[in-house]
């Protein structure tokens, strides 16, 4: 066991910089850096794109030699007081482990012409609602999620902890206008549909395995999506609702939406 210096302060650049990264998007995209907290969210990490480790003291002390091997073995780790572990987690009771991480990245050519189904998000601003997303897609086997600029950091520690790890497996990219993603949905062959409550059909009524590709938009929580996107895209839908509700939450209408085409899929 090699021999331990532990940080005991926060006022040393090291923390300073995690503590940034905590809490600014600003930093966290002009280092393209991010956090991961946790061990099982740790364990997702990507060799290549795992930075520095940061373990807290009690720990440390507690892993027996097998876990320290598997998991600080030949990584750059540092030990810090329990103290200083607590201003650099952003939950409530740590787990002990976090990491600094390179953020993944998708050529969004690449993104918007795979085949198979899409979800596209137009400024969803929930982070429990972004994570879900990205997880229901994984499990619908969705090919890609792609996000206007204006939606919630996907690299803040709330949502990197809503993902449960599908931020290291679901391509991704973001867009900056709607009608040259929707142009360049239709140059690939990639049908569109827009879930908006106006002049629109039954979900269920639809082909979605009619065509090699399809991508499916989801608007905000509060207001849905802009009329002119629902407008450019080739079909609108809606998910009929009983009782007094008007509509769902953008990530169970997204899950419905996804798992509905996977399954006309034959997933």
């Amino acid at each position: 066991m090699r021999d331990i210096d532990i940080i005991t302060s926060t006022s040393g650049n090291r923390i300073k910089n995690l503590i940034k990264l905590k809490n600014k998007a600003g930093e966290r995209r002009n280092t393209r850096l991010f956090l991961v907290e946790g061990k099982r969210l740790y364990s997702e990490v990507p060799k290549e794109l795992l930075e520095e480790t940061y373990v807290s003291k009690s720990f440390y002390d507690a892993l027996g030699d097998k876990d320290r091997e598997e998991l600080l073995l030949g990584r750059d780790y540092f030990v810090v007081a329990d103290s200083v572990f607590s201003k650099i987690s952003d939950t409530k009771t740590p787990q002990g482990i976090m990491a600094v991480v390179k953020q993944p990245g998708y050529q969004p050519s690449d993104v918007i012409a795979s085949e198979g189904i899409k979800i596209v998000l137009e400024n969803i601003q929930d982070p429990g609602n972004l994570g879900t997303i990205f997880r229901a897609a994984e499990g619908a086997g969705a090919s890609g999620v792609i996000m206007s600029r204006d939606t919630v950091d996907l690299f803040s520690p709330k949502v990197v902890r809503s993902t449960m790890g599908t931020i290291f497996r679901m391509p991704f990219c973001f867009y900056e206008d709607t009608e040259e993603l929707i142009g360049a949905f239709r140059e690939k062959n990639v049908k569109s549909y827009a879930a908006y409550l106006d002049e629109s059909q039954r979900y269920d009524k639809m082909n979605f395995a009619a065509d090699k590709a399809v991508a499916f938009f989801i608007g905000n929580e509060g207001n849905g999506l802009r009329r002119e996107t629902a407008l450019n895209c080739d079909e609108r839908i809606i998910i009929p609702m009983g009782g007094k509700l008007e509509s769902l939450n953008a990530a169970m209408a997204a899950t419905i939406l996804m798992y509905e085409a996977a399954r006309q899929r034959g997933f």
